[in-house]
């Protein structure tokens, strides 16, 4: 295991195998986003969609308090949390993992609870497993607010009813009854969130990158645009069937053997 520090510590990046692990490292602020936490996510994305033997990324939070409390209000309103989304390319990058639009398979690790821009945040994993202890929800209708970061989407995840049920009330739900709607994928006692997470990341991380990252867009675009999905199916199937990682599946399989994916 190698470990990077970055942002004066407030995001750690450790590389776990073929897994990079993304936390943020806030715990006193309830890891709420600041524009060097924006930066961090955002470089640490960067690295595992750069790096071939980076196969799945895990987010998650320091501490038992919040997986992420959202912006950060007191920088925001300082003017300072913006410049994390500027033109820079980690900036970019932390705005495509918030669309959906990272190639690398992501494992949301919700370590306590997510509300409002935390859960938006965790929202843009592929996947998410959950403290038992957490608790999900959008409160900002009962501030006057709506969930402009992304929340309204959740009812591509989840049943219509549902995620108007968040949205309407601003109710929080708990971790047993988002498991059973399918906002989230397990429950896993607090202590061992990480360890679930990156069971999950692992499994997912053992297949072809090339085939990983068209089942991602095309299942995401399958939700948003199905026409649209329908023409990438056609690219797709092309590139990554002719693969040489496609070769290497079938010779692994019949050898029996571990595939050496190469992502190419």
């Amino acid at each position: 295991m190698t470990t990077s520090q970055d942002n004066a510590d407030q995001v750690i990046v450790e590389r776990r195998g073929n897994v990079q692990l993304i936390r943020i490292n806030r715990p006193e602020a309830r890891n709420a986003l600041n524009g060097a936490v924006i930066q961090g996510i955002g470089q640490g994305v960067l690295e595992a969609e750069n790096d071939p033997q980076l196969r799945a990324i895990v987010l998650i939070g320091t501490g038992d308090k919040a997986f992420c409390a959202g912006m950060d209000l007191k920088e925001f309103a300082s003017g300072g949390t913006g410049a994390g989304l500027g033109s820079s390319e980690a900036g970019e990058a932390y705005q495509r993992l918030s669309r959906g639009q990272v190639s690398v398979p992501v494992v949301g690790a919700a370590n306590a609870t997510a509300v409002g821009g935390g859960l938006e945040l965790l929202l843009s994993a592929d996947l998410i497993v959950a403290s038992s202890a957490a608790k999900f929800g959008f409160p900002e209708v009962k501030r006057g607010l709506y969930a402009a970061g992304g929340g309204t989407d959740v009812g591509t995840r989840i049943p219509l009813n549902i995620a108007l049920e968040l949205l309407l009330t601003g109710d929080p739900i708990t971790a047993e009854r988002a498991y059973q709607v399918g906002l989230v994928n397990l429950i896993a006692e607090p202590e061992q969130v990480l360890d679930a997470a990156l069971a999950v990341a692992e499994r997912i991380a053992a297949n072809g990158p090339l085939g990983l990252a068209a089942s991602k867009e095309l299942a995401r675009l399958a939700v948003t645009d199905h026409a649209e999905a329908r023409r990438r199916q056609g690219e797709l199937q092309k590139s990554v069937f002719s693969s040489a990682d496609a070769k290497e599946g079938a010779m692994a399989f019949l050898e029996k053997r571990s595939p050496d994916w190469q992502g190419k």
